[in-house]
């Protein structure tokens, strides 16, 4: 079973939730599989394997090691697709105050947000969840199951707290460019982090800890 496993995980090259893996069995009990899977995992990892098993997204998925991210960039020839920091920005607030509305993203960053809300649409990072029971009743925003793989979280609840995401951009940026200055923010911002869970992504790469076994991924490009 697990061999045939990893065959699932790897010919998918996406996500896959354990309701479709146990499919595949003639609907073998879902803990046999979810079981199986974490033994798999734990090996993987235990042996240094150049692939590992991550559960991202709601669903398992084989990724490569996040130290080998740049051997793989070298046999592709590509950088990592980046996420610019407006996007960055708009994206974190829309993670953390989901479901969210437009004025309500305009009013935390201070700036018109339409044209950044098209791209992360466009990009599948975010979704338009309804309206809310407002005057207007404009549309409210959520993110997605692409957002989750993009970061490598296996749900909202995943996401790191703000000071490891300071520490995160900081790493990135002098990587990168040198030393930078600290990011600016709004009095409004603090609401952000006022939430049950007070974080806010604000980093210029995606911090996943591992990469999909795709060559379209934020952080790692694999191939199989």
């Amino acid at each position: 079973m697990k061999s045939i496993l990893a065959s699932l995980l790897f010919a998918a090259g996406e996500p896959v939730s354990i309701a479709r893996l146990a499919a595949v069995f003639d609907e073998m009990p879902r803990a046999t599989v979810q079981k199986a899977l974490a033994e798999m995992a734990s090996r993987y990892a235990a042996e240094n394997r150049g692939i590992v098993i991550d559960e991202v997204a709601g669903g398992y998925q084989m990724r490569t090691p996040k130290d080998h991210a740049g051997y793989v960039r070298k046999l592709l020839a590509a950088r990592p697709p980046r996420l610019s920091r407006p996007l960055m920005e708009t994206v974190a607030i829309i993670a953390y105050r989901q479901p969210i509305t437009r004025p309500e993203i305009e009013q935390l960053r201070g700036v018109d947000t339409g044209g950044v809300l098209e791209t992360l649409l466009e990009k599948r990072l975010v979704k338009i969840a309804g309206r809310k029971e407002a005057p207007g009743r404009p549309m409210v925003y959520e993110t997605t199951p692409e957002f989750l793989e993009l970061f490598g979280l296996k749900d909202i609840e995943s996401l790191p707290d703000i000071s490891e995401f300071r520490e995160i951009e900081r790493a990135v940026e002098q990587a990168n460019t040198g030393p930078v200055e600290g990011i600016e923010t709004h009095p409004e911002d603090s609401a952000v982090t006022a939430e049950p869970s007070p974080h806010e992504p604000d980093a210029s790469e995606a911090p996943a800890e591992s990469g999909p076994v795709t060559p379209d991924d934020n952080e790692n490009e694999n191939s199989h």
